[in-house]
């Protein structure tokens, strides 16, 4: 299967190369080639009422490429079981009923540990998603103390969208810089002490600490922490296998000018481009 795979794959590129000029990829380093040489433990937090593109947008990348190296993969919530992505009941105000979205269809994915029966891990991943407003009214702080826990061994946190609020209530970003979901800015920044959001990143790294913004952000945060992990090749392969064109630009999320986000740089272009990676026009 994976000698079928690769002359799929080797297809898929001579077909691009027609229209495109290739970039020739970099040479592994020595670190990039370490963990191309071991088993990474990978985590996975749920909880009712995740994102699903916080979480199934970054496994995308993860599970492609656990075809060429060694991973195992935890998704680790309060209760084994199926976790809903259907956000249960919340209020967006205080003032405000409770909002009832049981109409709406119920994705779940299957939680294979709890926060007590978790593996040691490498690298943990921490999705946003309005069940994490419901964890907050319910005065559940079962997964920031999971985070805050487990992070002196972790070799890399990161997060997606509103995962930062989890962060920073952990405490885990105290004296970090970060970012987050630019809709959802004002809520965050609520969150945390010395913490400096960035408003205009697409995804900041501060130490072993990567965050990102809203949603589909998350991928572009998972193809550049890939990309730092094992080299752009086969990653770029890859990306452009699936048809996705990351945005690249850690510093710059337009998305930041769309939400009226105080602080954001407002001089680029909001025609963001981007084509597929390692490709020059």
């Amino acid at each position: 299967m994976k000698d079928l795979n690769g002359v799929l794959w080797l297809q898929a590129v001579s077909s691009l190369l027609a229209a495109s000029q290739l970039v020739v990829a970099q040479p592994q380093t020595n670190t990039q080639k370490a963990n191309a040489n071991r088993t990474l433990s990978v985590g996975y937090i749920l909880f009712p009422g995740f994102e699903p593109l916080d979480v199934f947008g970054p496994l995308e990348m993860i599970f492609g490429m656990s075809y060429y190296y060694n991973m195992t993969l935890a998704t680790i919530a309060e209760t084994p079981g199926p976790i809903p992505a259907r956000p249960p009941l919340h209020r967006m105000a205080p003032d405000m009923p409770p909002m009832d979205l049981s109409y709406m269809i119920n994705p779940q994915v299957v939680a294979t540990h709890s926060f007590e029966t978790a593996p040691k891990l490498d690298i943990l991943l921490v999705p946003g998603g309005t069940g994490n407003v419901a964890l907050e009214q319910n005065n559940n702080t079962k997964v920031e103390d999971f985070v805050r826990a487990r992070f002196p061994e972790l070799e890399y946190l990161l997060s997606v969208c509103t995962g930062a609020i989890t962060l920073a209530k952990s405490g885990v970003l105290e004296g970090r810089r970060a970012t987050s979901n630019k809709a959802a800015w004002a809520q965050t920044q609520t969150h945390g002490k010395n913490v400096t959001w960035v408003p205009s990143a697409r995804w900041v790294v501060d130490g072993k600490v990567w965050t990102s913004s809203g949603v589909a952000a998350g991928m572009d945060m998972a193809y550049a922490f890939l990309k730092e992990l094992y080299g752009d090749h086969p990653l770029d392969t890859y990306m452009n296998n699936v048809e996705y064109a990351p945005h690249t630009d850690a510093t710059w999320d337009p998305f930041s000018v769309v939400h009226n986000v105080p602080g954001a740089n407002k001089t680029h272009s909001l025609l963001d481009c981007v084509g597929p990676v390692g490709y020059s026009e």
